[in-house]
C-alpha cells in the first residue's frame, strides 16, 4: 500500500497489530483534530520544551537525518525542521499523519510502529525523537523499543526521548466526547535513563520540570538526551 507521500505502508488489514498498537491507532485517530486544534500553540506556553528542542537541535547539527517517532500531527517535527534538521516523521495514526502532511507539506511522514523501523537501515539516522510517544508502549517492550533506536541510530547520533513523570498511568476516558480510553503511562527518569543505558545509549542530560498546572498538567515532565557512542578507532 502507498500512501499520499510515496511511502509504501503496511496492509493493516493483512499485518497482525498487538493490542496496544491497535487501541493506540484507534484512540488517536478518533481524537485527531481535537488533538491537534487543542495542542496547536502549545510549545508558546512551554519556553523549557522550546531550549529542549533547541539544545537538541544543535547537538544533532543543522541538516541532520532525524526521524519524529510517533509524530502525531506533526508539530514537534516542524518545529525542529524550522531549527534547520533534516526531519521525517512515523506514527501508527493515519487521521495524525493526514494532519501532520496537511500542515507541513514540506516533510515525508509515513505510516508504522516505531517497534519496527522497516523504513530505516542500520545507522541511517542522525537524531531519533521520541516526544511523548513511548508512553503507550508497555514497559516490558520498552528494552525492544530502545534498541531499535539504537539500531537506527548512526554512531554518534542522539535521541531525544520525552515522558511525564510518576509511578501510576493516567488514563483519559472519552476525551472531547470521542468513544474511546487509552491510559498514559508515567515513568521514572532513573528507569528510563537505566533502559536507554542497557540498549547502548548514553545518556548526556537529563530534564525535569515541574507540573505547569496553570496549563491542565497534572504531572511533572522529563526530557531525556542520550547518544549512540561513535565508534572507535
Amino acid at each position: 500500500m502507498t500512501d499520499t507521500t510515496g511511502a509504501t505502508t503496511a496492509d493493516p488489514a493483512s499485518t497482525p497489530t498487538p493490542g496496544f498498537l491497535a487501541a493506540t491507532r484507534t484512540f488517536y485517530d478518533a481524537v485527531a483534530e481535537d488533538y491537534a486544534d487543542h495542542f496547536r500553540d502549545e510549545l508558546a506556553d512551554r519556553p523549557l520544551e522550546r531550549a529542549v528542542l533547541a539544545v537538541y537541535a544543535e547537538l544533532v547539527g543543522a541538516g541532520g537525518r532525524v526521524a519524529d517517532l510517533g509524530c502525531g500531527p506533526g508539530r514537534t517535527t516542524g518545529r525542529l525542521a524550522a531549527l534547520g534538521l533534516g526531519m521525517s516523521g512515523l506514527d501508527i495514526s493515519e487521521s495524525m499523519l493526514a494532519i501532520a502532511r496537511r500542515e507541513n507539506p514540506g516533510i515525508r511522514f509515513e505510516r508504522g510502529s516505531m517497534l519496527k523501523l522497516d523504513g530505516h537501515a542500520d545507522g541511517s539516522l542522525d537524531g531519533v525523537v521520541s516526544f511523548y510517544s513511548s508512553i503507550h508502549t508497555p514497559a516490558d517492550e520498552l528494552p525492544a523499543l530502545f534498541a531499535e533506536f539504537h539500531r537506527v541510530l548512526a554512531p554518534g547520533g542522539h535521541l531525544l526521548l520525552a515522558f511525564q513523570v510518576g509511578d501510576e498511568p493516567r488514563v483519559f476516558d472519552r476525551p472531547w466526547d470521542r468513544p474511546v480510553t487509552l491510559a498514559f503511562e508515567r515513568r521514572r527518569p532513573e528507569r528510563m535513563a537505566e533502559l536507554l543505558t542497557s540498549a547502548g545509549l548514553a545518556v548526556r542530560s537529563r530534564t525535569v520540570r515541574e507540573a505547569e498546572t496553570d496549563l491542565g498538567e497534572s504531572s511533572p515532565q522529563a526530557f531525556l538526551i542520550a547518544r549512540r557512542p561513535p565508534e572507535t578507532r
